[in-house]
């Protein structure tokens, strides 16, 4: 592994951008794909996390979604503004217009899908994400992943360059399947 940049003909390219809902893989496969193309990885929630001092779970329940959402543009912004990143966002960066078009103006952006049922078990199973991450409806856990995973996906679909399926597949054979695409796309030419 740890191929260089140049090799897949990257060099250059700012971010790319991997979007998709809770539990899609975007915190798994972003470190390995930043390594495997020597670029720095960041993810937003983190950020934010470490910059406001609080968890995701305490701003919205202090401030509000409306309030996160504005700054996790602001810390998005912030985020752009350095070249050769792999930036993976929380699933709900895209609701927001001033995120959408940055995330499109920097790079590709990749869609890590997953469908509903895999998700759910993702979740599920990562104790300290469900302890972290607030409810967004007053529907249960289930439905809510359900519906917000529906009205979503259209949106992903709209921003994306690239989709990739992440149900049956290892982070590792994820990175493998996007390094091509990524050199086939206008990003990788331009």
């Amino acid at each position: 592994m740890g191929a260089s940049t140049a090799s897949y003909g990257l060099l250059n390219i700012m971010i790319i951008t991997l979007i998709g809902f809770r539990g899609s893989g975007k915190s798994s496969v972003g470190p390995l794909l930043a390594e495997e193309l020597n670029m720095t990885f960041v993810d937003t929630d983190q950020q934010i996390e470490k910059e406001t001092e609080q968890s995701i779970a305490d701003i919205f329940a202090e401030q509000g979604e409306e309030y996160f959402r504005k700054v996790e543009a602001e810390t998005l912004q912030t985020i752009c503004q350095k070249e050769n990143q792999v930036v993976a966002t929380g699933g709900g960066a895209v609701l927001n217009l001033q995120t959408q078009l940055l995330i499109q103006q920097n790079g590709p952006v990749i869609w890590l899908q997953a469908d509903a049922e895999t998700t759910l078990k993702r979740i599920q199973k990562d104790q300290a994400a469900g302890a972290i991450r607030p409810a967004l409806t007053d529907l249960d856990f289930q439905q809510e992943v359900v519906t917000l995973l529906e009205q979503r996906k259209p949106i992903y679909r709209d921003l994306s360059d690239i989709q990739i399926d992440t149900v049956d597949a290892t982070p590792e054979q994820i990175v493998e399947h996007v390094l091509p695409l990524i050199e086939m796309s206008d990003w990788g030419s331009s």
